[in-house]
């Protein structure tokens, strides 16, 4: 009887610091649709400034395997382990992907950065009611400027996204 393949899904290798363009790359290399996401920053010197490319989750990228590329993934260079969250392989939903993907190409919000969730507590429960993230409901870190916290709950992690305050309904 033959096995059917697992249904790969998408995962989170934790890599060495600083390697996350480079893994990114050796795993579309071997094969494996992975995925580094990064922003843009402005970084400025004395005498000049420049845009440069840096990871949105440091150490952290996203590949589409299944249990059974566990071990060829392992086995590149600068992949240090998978990220488990709750004593399991850390699985990003495909929608996770896309609205992050829509997320990074969207020009009117603003990314601020990506705050682990584990020291954090609930405060003020919204919902967003424009733009991509409409319907999603997140919670409020701060009042002021008009700043959500938008949770990506397999990762445990947060984006910041700014809203208009017309944006959000209190629940």
């Amino acid at each position: 009887m033959n096995k059917k393949p697992e249904e790969k899904k998408w995962h989170v290798i934790y890599t060495k610091s600083k390697w996350e363009k480079k893994v990114d790359e050796l795993l579309m290399q071997s094969g494996f649709e992975s995925w580094c996401p990064v922003k843009m920053e402005e970084r400025r010197w004395t005498d000049r400034k420049k845009i440069i490319y840096t990871p949105l989750f440091r150490s952290y990228v996203f590949v589409k395997a299944s249990k059974e590329d566990y071990t060829k993934i392992l086995s590149t260079i600068g992949v240090v382990n998978f990220l488990y969250f709750e004593k399991k392989p850390a699985i990003i939903r495909d929608n996770e992907i896309v609205e992050i993907r829509k997320y990074l190409g969207l020009s009117t919000n603003t990314l601020i950065e990506i705050i682990d969730m584990s020291n954090l507590s609930a405060q003020t429960k919204v919902e967003i009611n424009q733009g991509l993230f409409m319907g999603r409901r997140g919670e409020v870190i701060k009042a002021n400027k008009n700043t959500v916290f938008v949770k990506i709950e397999s990762l445990n992690m947060l984006m910041i996204v700014e809203f208009k305050a017309n944006d959000l309904t209190p629940i």
